[in-house]
């Protein structure tokens, strides 16, 4: 299958996966493929040659979401058993196949499966009610769980128009629906929402997709029958609200006073926090802060949930 008939069947298969979202996780994969990021990368990464094997559960969320684990078990040198999600319309398998056109060696190392046995490792990515399926069957094993996790970001006000146009990619891009992607916002007391709204504008073909669009019906009724306060720009829902997670088409937003409210935020909620994308240098421990628009383009050692999957590998070789 070529590159042109696997997006038209991934798109029929998952309608979140468009072709334009696709490209660019691809795209977003190819950046940190280069010769000189991977040297750096591996530098410490011994060249070893092993039979232990890594049950490995993919998330479906965004296409090719489980794609860095993927490689960080490969280049560790451990056969990767991979169950795909249901949602991932062929794209691993096609990548895999790309890879191994590549370099043959590779499917020694490589298996799909449909149900995990025999493994030494695994790493699992799901939301919060399958960590706990995983913790029984999996917790025996050396391994990585991962649980929800949101991102948000934090204006000062400052903001020229263009960063603002660029947290639209955080909050838009792949629909809003990854755990890089912003849900919530924390602004100045006193700041003008409606030129932050205006600043977003530009991204309104979203709405044009069916699956987004019915979401943001969805809670834009239940606003109104509620009388739950928020604004509204025709493709976008702000509400204030303390939670982090927020429902699709929807982000929100908490005002503060004093940056030393949104670091003790973000320090009691680390463990709920993906990433986070600002202009000002902020106490985030151990969460990752990006510029405006950056969110989805992690480098190759930005680990999720902030857990060194290269080094769990290697300790448990």
């Amino acid at each position: 299958m070529d590159h042109a008939s696997i997006l038209d069947t991934a798109v029929h298969k998952n309608a979140w996966y468009t072709k334009a979202n696709i490209q660019q996780q691809i795209k977003a994969i190819a950046h940190n493929l280069t010769e000189e990021k991977l040297s750096k990368w591996l530098k410490d990464v011994p060249d070893t040659d092993q039979n232990k094997s890594v049950g490995l559960v993919l998330a479906g969320n965004l296409p090719l979401v489980g794609f860095h684990d993927i490689m960080c078990v490969l280049l560790a040198g451990f056969i990767a058993k991979i169950k795909v999600s249901s949602d991932d319309a062929g794209l691993t398998k096609f990548v895999l196949d790309k890879l191994i056109e590549i370099e043959p060696l590779f499917k020694e190392q490589i298996q799909l499966v449909d149900k995990l046995e025999n493994f030494d490792l695994v790493i699992a990515t799901g939301s919060n009610n399958s960590a706990r399926y995983f913790e029984y069957y999996f917790g025996k094993k050396p391994h990585i769980i991962r649980k929800n996790r949101n991102s948000l970001s934090v204006l000062t006000g400052k903001e020229s128009d263009e960063k603002l146009q660029k947290l639209g990619h955080d909050i838009f891009d792949y629909f809003g629906l990854g755990c890089r992607s912003v849900s919530k916002i924390f602004i100045p007391e006193g700041y003008d929402i409606v030129h932050l709204l205006n600043n977003l504008e530009s991204f309104h073909p979203i709405k044009d997709h069916a699956k987004y669009n019915n979401n943001y019906d969805f809670n834009k009724s239940i606003y109104l029958i509620n009388k739950n306060k928020h604004f509204d720009n025709g493709f976008l829902l702000l509400k204030e609200d303390s939670s982090l997670a927020s429902p699709l088409a929807v982000v929100h937003f908490e005002y503060y006073k004093d940056l030393a409210e949104v670091e003790k935020y973000i320090i009691d909620h680390q463990d709920e926090i993906q990433c986070i994308t600002s202009d000002v240098e902020l106490n985030a421990g151990d969460v990752p802060v990006f510029p405006f628009g950056a969110s989805q383009y992690p480098a190759l050692d930005d680990y999720a949930d902030n857990v060194n999957t290269l080094s769990f590998l290697l300790a448990n070789q």
